[in-house]
């Protein structure tokens, strides 16, 4: 390999255009009219332009990256995660134009980036199951056929893809037909597939994995556990390595069931397997990610193995020339997304007017935006990750509380409010197994108190130049005390920015407060809008597909 497009944007591409320079490769960035100032697309060797701005039309666009790999001159592609690393449609244009594809064989992704087929790998190897029905297509008739037989809670699961889009916790029979529906609508938007299955949901459980990399030649190593236990409604927070509180015997029984899965498809590249562990410590599989993950940083951290050069070198025919590392240190990664804890993690894109990171020992930043930037509405609201270590799990807590108290940023809301309150909770922060009593429902269930614990605001001075110099200006920063966005009282606005998936009643129509009467999609989450004044729908301001500003009239009401 000597040229490689990295068909991702954000953190994840500057990830691996820093990767690719250390290597001696040269890289090569896409992207969307909307991030052609974008930091990743300011670093690489060489960028491309595609046209539009919706993940359809730009990143998720095969025919025009891979035309782009052969106007560039590329020989390797790179996916990164998200976006097309788990399509092996595209796995398989990519070969099949006479490119490297960094990753797993198509034929690999099929088997296991499709959650049913992996459960069908995972069955035949003897990796434990949850009950789930996954036969054939999942209609409403089906999930409550299996609800009646399995009972409630049921998790909805979006069959090829990740991230914790598609995914729908229902917990009782009327909840089933709109859930499913979301879940559906979800997935074909986040992934262009909008195959569900279900599965009985573990209340309480605890949320691990394995980063694994395995070599063409057969061989397969498990670097490491994580614990990714700290999340908002399916979508992961805070990921830590090693995870804490498993048995040697958990441990082993993990990279048993990990080694075993990807044998069974001749696996090549990097994967992460994911588990469940319940209160009482069984072990179930959930699913495989066929790509590098978003917190693949902690694992780096506490072997000093760089996963993304070890893809390369995978990619390129090399066998693994490392062994099962002696772990090091303790890592907690820190994702800061553009949105508000406080509003239901409602996406909040906009310019970063100011943006000041913490440093010092055991910080790592790796940020897809910087100051002055703008954050787009068209994709995820992930800006950056903060990844701390320290010598043990206590040492690492630490220096979280330090750093996170440095980071600020002005013009945009994110969730570290939200991450200063959880360090302060002694179920997170235990330091004996029986007392770290965090769940992945945990953060859903304690929002309020957690938000009730986090401070206000904070205060810090930003330098400013202008055409007549600098000056300094002081400004109050995001958290729980933020001024509200204007209420209405004859009307019903958007809260974001984004594009309305739908419109849930007609002009005419009695609506009641609390009803849902839109439901919008910002930065891939799906967000309801709900009436605020009970009336008539008078008229209706905007068309299913449109793209709306914050604050845009959907409707009015008499």
């Amino acid at each position: 390999m000597k040229k490689i497009l990295i068909a991702n944007r954000g953190e994840i591409a500057l990830r691996i255009i820093r990767a690719c320079r250390d290597a001696g490769y040269v890289s090569i960035a896409i992207a969307s009219e909307a991030d052609t100032k974008a930091l990743h697309a300011l670093a690489a060797d060489e960028l491309h332009v595609l046209s539009g701005t919706s993940p359809l039309h730009t990143y998720l666009n095969q025919e025009a990256v891979l035309e782009i790999a052969k106007q560039s001159g590329a020989d390797a592609v790179h996916p990164g995660y998200g976006f097309l690393s788990e399509n092996e449609q595209f796995a398989a244009s990519v070969e099949a134009a006479g490119l490297i594809w960094i990753g797993p064989s198509a034929k690999a992704i099929a088997m296991l980036g499709d959650k049913v087929a992996a459960r069908s790998v995972a069955k035949k190897v003897g990796a434990p199951l949850l009950p789930s029905y996954d036969e054939a297509h999942l209609t409403l008739e089906t999930a409550q056929s299996f609800a009646a037989q399995h009972g409630f809670p049921v998790i909805i699961k979006a069959q090829n893809g990740g991230g914790g889009r598609g995914m729908r916790i229902v917990r009782t029979p009327e909840d089933l037909e709109p859930q499913l529906a979301a879940a559906t609508r979800e997935a074909k938007i986040a992934f262009g597939r909008p195959e569900c299955f279900i599965e009985r949901y573990v209340e309480h459980a605890r949320h691990v994995e394995t980063q694994c990399l395995a070599d063409a030649f057969g061989n397969v190593l498990v670097l490491s556990t994580r614990d990714c236990t700290l999340q908002r409604r399916q979508q992961k927070l805070v990921e830590e390595a090693p995870a804490p509180f498993l048995s040697e015997q958990q441990i082993a029984q993990l990279t048993a069931s990990s080694v075993d899965i990807l044998k069974a498809v001749d696996y090549r590249g990097a994967a992460t397997c994911e588990f469940l562990i319940t209160q009482d410590g069984a072990i179930f599989f959930l699913e495989v990610n066929t790509r590098v993950q978003v917190e693949h940083p902690v694992t780096e951290q506490v072997t000093d193995i760089d996963i993304i050069r070890q893809m390369f070198n995978i990619a390129e025919g090399k066998k693994l020339d490392i062994e099962v590392p002696q772990l090091r240190r303790h890592s907690i990664e820190f994702r800061i997304n553009a949105e508000d804890p406080w509003a239901d993690f409602a996406p909040i894109p906009g310019k970063i007017r100011a943006l000041r990171l913490p440093g010092g020992p055991g910080v790592r930043i790796d940020f897809g935006y910087a100051q002055g930037d703008t954050i787009p509405p068209y994709y995820d609201s992930l800006i950056g990750k903060l990844i701390i270590t320290g010598s043990d799990r206590a040492d690492a807590l630490q220096r979280a509380r330090r750093a996170l108290a440095e980071f600020a940023a002005v013009g945009i809301k994110t969730i570290v409010p939200l991450h200063r309150a959880i360090l302060e909770r002694a179920e997170f922060s235990a330091t004996q197994e029986s007392d770290f009593t965090v769940h992945t429902r945990w953060i859903d269930q304690e929002l309020s108190g957690l938000c009730a614990e986090a401070k206000a605001f904070e205060q810090f001075t930003v330098l400013e130049t202008d055409e007549q110099g600098s000056f300094g200006t002081t400004y109050q920063v995001q958290g729980a005390a933020q001024e509200e966005l204007p209420t209405y009282t004859h009307g019903v606005h958007a809260p974001l920015s984004g594009m309305i998936l739908d419109i849930c009643v007609n002009e005419g129509d009695m609506i009641q407060v609390g009803e849902v009467v839109a439901i919008m999609e910002s930065m891939k989450m799906e967000q309801a809008i709900i009436a605020e004044v009970a009336g008539v729908v008078a008229k209706i301001n905007v068309e299913k597909g449109a793209f709306i500003e914050m604050g845009a009239d959907i409707m009015g009401v008499d």
